[in-house]
């Protein structure tokens, strides 16, 4: 059993290394911590996005769904989709197989 799951493991870091995985988080020596950048293409995005952060969640505490929280919901989904970790999904896949 032991020597299972070396060899899976071994087999799981020889697939690791044959791709770019874990590229989503970018390392931060100064904290021990990590960074996730998000593509904006100005300060004013940048304004708006952090100003669509604060009066959706404002909104929905309020319960107030007017069109502006419409707005503001539909910058943030954008927001999750650029910070989901797609490569990281990849590995996972196949790691699975691996394990099948």
């Amino acid at each position: 059993m032991e020597t299972q799951q070396k060899e899976l493991a071994t087999t799981i870091l020889e697939l690791m290394s044959k791709m770019n995985y874990f590229t989503k988080l970018k390392p931060d020596a100064e904290n021990n911590s990590f960074c996730v950048p998000i593509k904006l293409s100005s300060y004013y995005e940048l304004n708006l996005t952090v100003s669509s952060l604060l009066k959706t969640c404002i909104g929905l505490l309020k319960k107030d769904i007017s069109s502006d929280v419409t707005i503001d919901l539909i910058i943030l989904l954008e927001i999750a989709l650029q910070l989901l970790p797609d490569d990281e999904m990849e590995l996972l896949d196949k790691m699975r197989e691996i394990n099948k």
